[in-house]
């Protein structure tokens, strides 16, 4: 066989070979993640076309990459952006808080470190119990993005949640009094707004106000030792987008109808959607609602008894995680139910 003969049979040859490893490192990736419980970090192959296309193929929502997450004072400067219902899903009646809040913060971006990354990977941490003697701690460490929910701990869960937070979504009730103890220097603290007392809240303690301790379903900080440089207040489409989109439940209920709202796991998740390429979720999951004395959380020692009053649908979200895990969205990073 002539050299030139040879060379063509070879330059022919590489679209297949490409192929083939494309498919092996796909197939090792899904499965890899898929059985074992201590998995390693993806790496910029897991931003790979294979998995963008197989993501989304069938979530029935427009999702962006670019998307601005927090409220900034320029939101309202434009009558269009106004908004037609109040919170949560929206600001109306709560623009004169907001207002007073975002003139306080210093910022309403996430770090050039994070936005300017070509592959953005990310590990949303549930604070359920399904976490606990995971092992999971360095891999989870070595996300871009680890978002954390209300004021679930590290100190003392290393092992198994890692030390590392890059946002954490919180309200009054779920807010830790001293965010430096659980959370890095340059963690972002985001607010999620579910009522109009949650940013007057905010606004008090921004400005040394007299605080108001009526309209909490549990008491507040009264002193919040966070950092205003780290503050943001999360957009409210976002919940109104994982109710009414993702969890299909009315963003308006009847007259003597229980209110639900999507928990801030959830929620968390659909906005690491939104901004990640890659999502990863642990620490999600609640023990069947008959088993009343199953703890729900890696920590304390809360049951299921305390979700009874709650405005949540476990179940029905637990449905929504599944379809996203099936349709490729995200994965787990440790066996579930």
């Amino acid at each position: 066989m002539s050299l030139k003969t040879t060379k063509t049979w070879c330059i022919r040859l590489i679209p297949v070979v490409l192929f083939f490893v494309s498919y092996y490192f796909s197939q090792f990736f899904l499965q890899s993640y898929s059985r074992s419980p201590k998995n390693p970090a993806p790496s910029k192959t897991a931003c790979g076309s294979w998995l963008v296309a197989k993501r989304w193929e069938s979530l029935n929502f427009n999702i962006t990459r670019k998307t601005q997450l927090f409220l900034k004072m320029a939101d309202y400067f434009w009558k269009q952006h106004q908004s037609t219902l109040p919170l949560p899903y929206g600001i109306k009646g709560s623009e004169l808080f907001l207002l007073k809040v975002l003139a306080i913060t210093a910022s309403y971006e996430m770090p050039a470190s994070i936005e300017n990354l070509d592959c953005r990977t990310c590990v949303v941490i549930g604070n359920g119990f399904a976490i606990k003697n995971s092992s999971l701690g360095a891999a989870i460490n070595k996300y871009n993005v680890v978002i954390r929910l209300n004021d679930a701990p590290v100190r003392g869960y290393e092992d198994d949640v890692g030390n590392k937070t890059t946002m954490r979504l919180f309200y009054p009730e779920s807010a830790s009094y001293n965010p430096s103890i659980h959370n890095d220097p340059d963690t972002i603290m985001v607010l999620v707004p579910f009522k109009q007392n949650d940013l007057r809240w905010l606004k008090e303690i921004l400005y040394n106000e007299k605080r108001v301790r009526k309209g909490f379903w549990k008491p507040p900080p009264q002193i919040w030792m966070g950092s205003t440089s780290q503050i943001r207040i999360l957009d409210p489409f976002f919940l109104h987008q994982t109710a009414g989109t993702l969890l299909h439940i009315p963003l308006q209920p009847r007259k003597n109808q229980k209110p639900i709202h999507p928990t801030t796991g959830i929620l968390a998740v659909f906005v690491a959607l939104n901004y990640c390429d890659v999502v990863h979720v642990a620490g999600f999951g609640y023990p069947e609602s008959r088993n009343q004395n199953q703890p729900i959380h890696y920590y304390g020692r809360d049951t299921m008894r305390s979700m009874r009053d709650s405005h949540h649908d476990l179940s029905h979200e637990a449905e929504a995680l599944k379809r996203l895990e099936d349709s490729g969205a995200i994965l787990f990073l440790h066996p579930h139910s």
